[in-house]
Protein backbone atom coordinates (compact mmCIF):
# COMPACT_ATOMS: atom_id res chain seq x y z
CA UNK A 1 0.00 0.00 0.00
CA UNK A 2 1.49 3.30 -1.00
CA UNK A 3 0.24 6.45 0.85
CA UNK A 4 0.38 10.13 -1.06
CA UNK A 5 -0.71 13.08 1.51
CA UNK A 6 -3.12 15.37 -0.54
CA UNK A 7 -2.20 18.85 1.51
CA UNK A 8 -4.44 21.21 3.35
CA UNK A 9 -7.41 18.69 1.88
CA UNK A 10 -6.61 15.19 3.81
CA UNK A 11 -8.85 12.24 3.30
CA UNK A 12 -11.55 14.04 1.13
CA UNK A 13 -9.30 15.24 -0.90
CA UNK A 14 -7.66 11.62 -1.09
CA UNK A 15 -10.86 10.04 -2.01
CA UNK A 16 -11.98 13.18 -4.46
CA UNK A 17 -9.26 12.67 -6.48
CA UNK A 18 -9.49 8.91 -6.96
CA UNK A 19 -13.59 9.09 -7.35
CA UNK A 20 -14.15 12.78 -8.61
CA UNK A 21 -16.07 15.32 -6.67
CA UNK A 22 -19.33 13.61 -5.67
CA UNK A 23 -17.15 11.34 -3.98
CA UNK A 24 -15.22 13.93 -2.39
CA UNK A 25 -18.61 16.10 -1.09
CA UNK A 26 -19.79 12.78 0.87
CA UNK A 27 -16.16 12.29 2.42
CA UNK A 28 -15.94 15.99 3.39
CA UNK A 29 -19.06 16.06 4.93
CA UNK A 30 -18.86 12.89 7.04
CA UNK A 31 -15.39 13.72 7.55
CA UNK A 32 -16.13 17.15 8.90
CA UNK A 33 -19.64 16.61 10.14
CA UNK A 34 -19.93 12.90 10.86
CA UNK A 35 -16.48 12.62 12.52
CA UNK A 36 -15.80 15.46 13.98
CA UNK A 37 -18.89 17.65 14.93
CA UNK A 38 -20.53 14.32 16.47
CA UNK A 39 -17.59 13.13 18.30
CA UNK A 40 -16.83 16.34 19.84
CA UNK A 41 -20.72 16.44 20.61
CA UNK A 42 -20.22 12.55 22.07
CA UNK A 43 -16.98 13.79 24.59
CA UNK A 44 -18.13 16.92 25.43
CA UNK A 45 -21.36 14.78 27.02
CA UNK A 46 -18.83 12.24 28.45
CA UNK A 47 -16.88 15.64 29.81
CA UNK A 48 -20.03 16.71 31.43
CA UNK A 49 -20.86 13.81 32.93
CA UNK A 50 -17.83 12.72 34.35
CA UNK A 51 -17.77 16.68 36.06
CA UNK A 52 -21.27 15.85 37.18
CA UNK A 53 -20.17 13.03 39.70
CA UNK A 54 -18.15 15.74 41.72
CA UNK A 55 -20.64 19.10 40.60
CA UNK A 56 -24.12 17.39 41.26
CA UNK A 57 -25.76 20.37 39.78
CA UNK A 58 -24.77 19.62 36.14
CA UNK A 59 -27.27 16.39 35.94
CA UNK A 60 -29.75 19.28 35.55
CA UNK A 61 -30.74 20.52 32.29
CA UNK A 62 -30.57 24.39 32.74
CA UNK A 63 -26.93 24.00 34.68
CA UNK A 64 -25.92 21.73 31.89
CA UNK A 65 -26.85 23.89 29.12
CA UNK A 66 -25.14 26.59 30.40
CA UNK A 67 -21.56 24.80 30.86
CA UNK A 68 -21.98 22.82 27.34
CA UNK A 69 -22.46 26.19 25.76
CA UNK A 70 -19.39 28.14 27.66
CA UNK A 71 -17.31 25.54 26.50
CA UNK A 72 -18.14 26.00 22.95
CA UNK A 73 -18.11 29.87 23.02
CA UNK A 74 -14.55 29.51 24.84
CA UNK A 75 -12.61 27.37 22.21
CA UNK A 76 -14.39 29.16 19.62
CA UNK A 77 -13.37 32.16 20.89
CA UNK A 78 -9.32 30.86 21.64
CA UNK A 79 -8.88 29.71 18.43
CA UNK A 80 -10.69 32.63 16.56
CA UNK A 81 -7.55 35.11 18.28
CA UNK A 82 -5.23 32.78 16.40
CA UNK A 83 -3.28 29.52 15.89
CA UNK A 84 -0.49 30.27 17.98
CA UNK A 85 -3.34 30.69 21.26
CA UNK A 86 -4.88 27.56 20.04
CA UNK A 87 -1.67 25.53 19.77
CA UNK A 88 -0.43 26.63 23.39
CA UNK A 89 -3.75 25.37 24.54
CA UNK A 90 -3.43 22.42 22.86
CA UNK A 91 0.27 21.47 23.54
CA UNK A 92 -0.77 22.36 27.67
CA UNK A 93 -3.42 20.10 27.37
CA UNK A 94 -1.48 17.08 26.12
CA UNK A 95 0.91 17.47 29.06
CA UNK A 96 -1.33 17.86 31.97
CA UNK A 97 -3.42 14.44 30.44
CA UNK A 98 -0.53 12.88 30.45
CA UNK A 99 0.95 13.20 33.64
CA UNK A 100 -1.98 11.30 35.72
CA UNK A 101 -2.30 8.92 33.41
CA UNK A 102 1.23 7.93 33.55
CA UNK A 103 1.23 7.70 37.54
CA UNK A 104 -1.46 5.74 37.71
CA UNK A 105 0.03 3.30 35.24
CA UNK A 106 3.46 3.15 37.36
CA UNK A 107 1.66 3.02 40.87
CA UNK A 108 -1.16 0.68 39.62
CA UNK A 109 1.07 -2.31 38.11
CA UNK A 110 2.21 -3.36 41.61
CA UNK A 111 -1.21 -3.60 43.34
CA UNK A 112 -2.92 -5.25 40.50
CA UNK A 113 -4.82 -8.39 41.37
CA UNK A 114 -3.87 -10.67 38.75
CA UNK A 115 -6.71 -12.93 39.27
CA UNK A 116 -8.95 -9.89 37.67
CA UNK A 117 -6.99 -10.31 34.49
CA UNK A 118 -7.71 -14.14 33.93
CA UNK A 119 -10.37 -14.18 31.43
CA UNK A 120 -13.18 -16.82 32.23
CA UNK A 121 -15.91 -16.55 29.39
CA UNK A 122 -15.07 -15.20 25.80
CA UNK A 123 -17.28 -12.78 24.39
CA UNK A 124 -19.57 -14.28 21.62
CA UNK A 125 -19.09 -12.72 17.92
CA UNK A 126 -22.10 -10.22 18.22
CA UNK A 127 -20.91 -9.11 22.07
CA UNK A 128 -17.50 -8.77 20.55
CA UNK A 129 -17.84 -6.71 17.19
CA UNK A 130 -20.68 -3.91 19.49
CA UNK A 131 -17.34 -3.52 22.18
CA UNK A 132 -14.68 -2.83 19.03
CA UNK A 133 -17.64 -0.67 17.36
CA UNK A 134 -17.36 1.02 20.36
CA UNK A 135 -13.70 0.79 21.29
CA UNK A 136 -12.97 2.00 17.25
CA UNK A 137 -13.74 5.48 18.40
CA UNK A 138 -10.61 5.88 20.59
CA UNK A 139 -8.39 4.88 17.62
CA UNK A 140 -9.93 7.29 15.20
CA UNK A 141 -9.11 11.23 14.24
CA UNK A 142 -5.73 10.51 13.50
CA UNK A 143 -6.62 11.69 9.72
CA UNK A 144 -6.63 15.35 11.54
CA UNK A 145 -3.51 15.53 11.08
CA UNK A 146 -3.99 15.73 7.09
CA UNK A 147 -5.23 19.33 7.78
CA UNK A 148 -2.64 21.63 8.34
CA UNK A 149 -0.40 19.26 6.28
CA UNK A 150 0.54 22.17 3.87
CA UNK A 151 2.58 23.14 6.63
CA UNK A 152 4.77 19.95 6.88
CA UNK A 153 7.98 19.55 5.17
CA UNK A 154 8.11 16.21 3.23
CA UNK A 155 4.50 15.21 4.11
CA UNK A 156 4.13 12.22 2.04
CA UNK A 157 7.08 10.69 4.60
CA UNK A 158 6.75 12.50 7.55
CA UNK A 159 2.90 12.29 8.07
CA UNK A 160 2.21 8.11 7.80
CA UNK A 161 5.52 7.65 9.90
CA UNK A 162 4.24 10.03 12.66
CA UNK A 163 0.99 8.30 12.29
CA UNK A 164 2.17 4.79 12.82
CA UNK A 165 4.07 5.97 15.81
CA UNK A 166 1.61 8.01 17.01
CA UNK A 167 -1.37 4.97 17.05
CA UNK A 168 1.58 2.61 18.35
CA UNK A 169 1.87 4.66 21.55
CA UNK A 170 -1.55 5.09 21.98
CA UNK A 171 -2.13 1.22 21.75
CA UNK A 172 0.70 1.09 24.58
CA UNK A 173 -0.83 3.29 26.80
CA UNK A 174 -4.42 1.78 26.56
CA UNK A 175 -3.44 -1.81 27.23
CA UNK A 176 -1.29 -1.05 29.84
CA UNK A 177 -4.35 1.66 31.36
CA UNK A 178 -7.08 -1.36 30.96
CA UNK A 179 -4.49 -3.42 32.42
CA UNK A 180 -4.71 -2.03 35.71
CA UNK A 181 -8.36 -0.75 35.85
CA UNK A 182 -9.24 -4.63 34.72
CA UNK A 183 -6.41 -5.60 37.63
CA UNK A 184 -7.20 -3.24 40.21
CA UNK A 185 -11.31 -3.20 40.11
CA UNK A 186 -12.05 -6.32 38.74
CA UNK A 187 -15.94 -7.02 38.09
CA UNK A 188 -16.82 -3.81 39.45
CA UNK A 189 -15.01 -2.07 36.10
CA UNK A 190 -17.92 -2.77 34.65
CA UNK A 191 -20.37 -0.88 36.99
CA UNK A 192 -18.03 2.15 36.30
CA UNK A 193 -19.20 3.96 33.32
CA UNK A 194 -19.27 7.59 33.91
CA UNK A 195 -15.77 7.20 35.05
CA UNK A 196 -13.69 4.24 35.22
CA UNK A 197 -9.99 5.39 35.73
CA UNK A 198 -11.07 8.22 38.37
CA UNK A 199 -12.76 4.63 40.11
CA UNK A 200 -9.35 2.44 39.39
CA UNK A 201 -7.30 6.04 40.81
CA UNK A 202 -9.03 6.13 43.76
CA UNK A 203 -8.96 2.76 44.96
CA UNK A 204 -5.09 3.31 44.04
CA UNK A 205 -4.37 6.33 45.30
CA UNK A 206 -7.26 7.08 47.67
CA UNK A 207 -9.46 10.30 46.73
CA UNK A 208 -6.63 12.32 45.63
CA UNK A 209 -5.73 10.07 43.63
CA UNK A 210 -9.13 10.06 42.15
CA UNK A 211 -9.23 13.96 41.86
CA UNK A 212 -6.14 13.47 40.18
CA UNK A 213 -7.77 11.47 37.78
CA UNK A 214 -10.98 13.22 36.89
CA UNK A 215 -8.47 16.53 36.41
CA UNK A 216 -6.57 14.49 33.90
CA UNK A 217 -9.48 13.38 32.45
CA UNK A 218 -11.48 16.32 32.10
CA UNK A 219 -8.32 17.99 30.58
CA UNK A 220 -7.96 15.50 28.02
CA UNK A 221 -11.46 16.09 26.61
CA UNK A 222 -11.09 19.50 26.87
CA UNK A 223 -7.78 18.84 25.04
CA UNK A 224 -9.14 16.94 22.72
CA UNK A 225 -11.97 19.09 21.98
CA UNK A 226 -9.57 22.42 21.49
CA UNK A 227 -7.25 20.45 19.16
CA UNK A 228 -10.73 19.50 17.14
CA UNK A 229 -11.39 23.57 17.32
CA UNK A 230 -8.02 24.24 16.01
CA UNK A 231 -8.03 21.79 13.18
CA UNK A 232 -11.30 21.14 11.61
CA UNK A 233 -12.57 24.42 11.18
CA UNK A 234 -10.00 24.23 8.31
CA UNK A 235 -11.56 21.48 6.59
CA UNK A 236 -14.67 23.45 6.59
CA UNK A 237 -12.71 26.47 5.28
CA UNK A 238 -11.35 24.59 2.62
CA UNK A 239 -14.41 22.83 1.45
CA UNK A 240 -16.26 26.37 1.56
CA UNK A 241 -12.91 27.75 -0.60
CA UNK A 242 -13.53 24.77 -3.52
CA UNK A 243 -17.26 25.74 -3.56
CA UNK A 244 -18.65 22.85 -1.80
CA UNK A 245 -20.32 24.38 0.93
CA UNK A 246 -21.04 28.30 1.59
CA UNK A 247 -18.80 31.07 0.09
CA UNK A 248 -19.17 32.60 3.33
CA UNK A 249 -17.56 30.09 5.65
CA UNK A 250 -14.19 30.38 3.55
CA UNK A 251 -14.04 34.54 4.96
CA UNK A 252 -11.15 35.21 6.62
CA UNK A 253 -11.04 37.37 9.97
CA UNK A 254 -8.97 41.15 8.99
CA UNK A 255 -7.31 41.78 12.39
CA UNK A 256 -6.63 37.67 13.27
CA UNK A 257 -6.52 35.88 9.82
CA UNK A 258 -8.27 33.25 10.87
CA UNK A 259 -11.58 31.26 9.57
CA UNK A 260 -13.48 32.94 12.20
CA UNK A 261 -17.06 32.10 10.17
CA UNK A 262 -15.76 27.92 9.83
CA UNK A 263 -14.69 28.12 13.55
CA UNK A 264 -18.26 29.55 14.91
CA UNK A 265 -20.04 27.56 12.77
CA UNK A 266 -18.43 24.12 14.27
CA UNK A 267 -18.09 25.09 17.30
CA UNK A 268 -22.09 25.92 17.37
CA UNK A 269 -22.79 22.48 15.14
CA UNK A 270 -21.03 20.91 18.03
CA UNK A 271 -22.66 22.50 20.86
CA UNK A 272 -26.40 21.77 19.72
CA UNK A 273 -25.65 18.01 19.12
CA UNK A 274 -24.04 17.90 22.40
CA UNK A 275 -27.17 19.45 23.64
CA UNK A 276 -29.76 16.85 22.14
CA UNK A 277 -27.77 13.45 22.27
CA UNK A 278 -26.70 11.01 24.52
CA UNK A 279 -22.92 10.02 24.57
CA UNK A 280 -23.16 6.73 22.55
CA UNK A 281 -25.43 7.75 20.00
CA UNK A 282 -23.27 10.79 18.90
CA UNK A 283 -20.30 8.03 19.54
CA UNK A 284 -21.88 5.46 17.08
CA UNK A 285 -23.16 7.62 14.67
CA UNK A 286 -19.28 9.32 14.60
CA UNK A 287 -17.25 6.04 13.95
CA UNK A 288 -20.00 5.09 11.30
CA UNK A 289 -18.89 8.09 9.45
CA UNK A 290 -15.57 8.16 9.75
CA UNK A 291 -15.52 3.78 9.17
CA UNK A 292 -16.59 5.68 5.65
CA UNK A 293 -14.37 7.81 5.41
CA UNK A 294 -11.64 5.08 5.88
CA UNK A 295 -13.62 2.69 3.83
CA UNK A 296 -13.04 5.61 0.97
CA UNK A 297 -9.35 5.80 1.64
CA UNK A 298 -8.80 2.28 1.25
CA UNK A 299 -10.55 1.83 -2.08
CA UNK A 300 -9.05 4.88 -3.40
CA UNK A 301 -5.51 3.60 -2.39
CA UNK A 302 -6.06 0.45 -4.73
CA UNK A 303 -7.90 3.00 -7.64
CA UNK A 304 -4.85 5.92 -7.04
CA UNK A 305 -2.24 2.79 -7.33
CA UNK A 306 -4.02 1.29 -10.75
CA UNK A 307 -4.55 4.68 -12.09
CA UNK A 308 -0.87 6.36 -11.78
CA UNK A 309 1.30 3.24 -11.27
CA UNK A 310 4.49 2.57 -8.72
CA UNK A 311 4.78 6.37 -6.50
CA UNK A 312 7.89 7.84 -6.86
CA UNK A 313 10.98 7.29 -4.15
CA UNK A 314 10.14 10.28 -2.30
CA UNK A 315 6.77 8.95 -0.95
CA UNK A 316 5.94 6.40 1.91
CA UNK A 317 5.26 2.98 0.88
CA UNK A 318 3.91 -0.20 3.09
CA UNK A 319 4.85 -3.56 0.85
CA UNK A 320 1.62 -6.12 -0.09
CA UNK A 321 0.03 -3.92 -2.93
CA UNK A 322 -3.49 -4.07 -2.70
CA UNK A 323 -3.62 -6.71 0.44
CA UNK A 324 -3.55 -4.11 3.46
CA UNK A 325 -6.58 -1.94 1.55
CA UNK A 326 -8.46 -5.08 1.03
CA UNK A 327 -7.92 -6.57 4.58
CA UNK A 328 -9.04 -2.70 5.83
CA UNK A 329 -12.19 -2.92 3.70
CA UNK A 330 -13.29 -5.80 4.77
CA UNK A 331 -12.49 -5.59 8.55
CA UNK A 332 -14.45 -2.03 8.06
CA UNK A 333 -17.71 -3.01 6.40
CA UNK A 334 -17.67 -6.06 9.22
CA UNK A 335 -17.76 -3.17 12.04
CA UNK A 336 -20.32 -1.39 9.86
CA UNK A 337 -22.36 -4.70 10.28
CA UNK A 338 -22.47 -4.53 13.94
CA UNK A 339 -24.39 -1.15 13.89
CA UNK A 340 -27.72 -1.04 15.75
CA UNK A 341 -30.74 -0.12 13.84
CA UNK A 342 -30.84 3.80 15.02
CA UNK A 343 -27.30 4.39 14.52
CA UNK A 344 -27.27 2.65 11.14
CA UNK A 345 -30.44 4.74 10.47
CA UNK A 346 -28.50 7.95 11.89
CA UNK A 347 -25.77 7.40 9.39
CA UNK A 348 -28.10 6.85 6.67
CA UNK A 349 -29.77 9.72 7.32
CA UNK A 350 -26.93 11.85 7.25
CA UNK A 351 -25.86 10.11 3.93
CA UNK A 352 -29.23 11.16 2.48
CA UNK A 353 -29.11 14.31 3.40
CA UNK A 354 -25.55 14.87 2.22
CA UNK A 355 -26.53 13.59 -1.32
CA UNK A 356 -29.60 15.99 -1.30
CA UNK A 357 -27.17 18.72 -0.69
CA UNK A 358 -25.30 18.02 -2.94
CA UNK A 359 -27.59 17.64 -6.15
CA UNK A 360 -29.07 21.00 -4.80
CA UNK A 361 -26.05 22.36 -5.30
CA UNK A 362 -25.25 21.14 -8.19
CA UNK A 363 -28.79 22.42 -9.76
CA UNK A 364 -28.24 25.64 -8.12
CA UNK A 365 -24.69 26.17 -9.53
CA UNK A 366 -25.61 25.15 -12.97
CA UNK A 367 -28.85 27.67 -13.17
CA UNK A 368 -26.36 30.36 -12.00
CA UNK A 369 -24.29 29.22 -14.99
CA UNK A 370 -27.24 29.73 -17.59
CA UNK A 371 -27.89 33.02 -15.80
Amino acid sequence: MCTRVTCSGGAYAYIEEAFGPFAGFIASTLLWLGWSVFSDAAIAVAMTDALSTVVPELTRPVPRAIFLVGLFAFLALVNLTGVKSGMKLYVFNTIAKLVPLLLLIAAGLFVINFDNLVIVKWPSAEDFGAAVLLLFFAFAGAETALAPSGEIKQPSKTIPRGLLLGISGILILYIALQTVAQGVLGPALAKNTEAPLVATATSVFGHWGGTLLLFGLVVSIFGTLSGDVLTTPRVVFASARDGLLPRQLAKIHPKYKTPYLAIIFYAALGCVFALTGSFKQLLLVATGSILLIYLGVSLAVIRLRQRDGKPSGNEFCLPGGATIPLASSAVIVWLLTRMEGGEALGIAALLGGTVLIYLVRMVYMSRRRAG
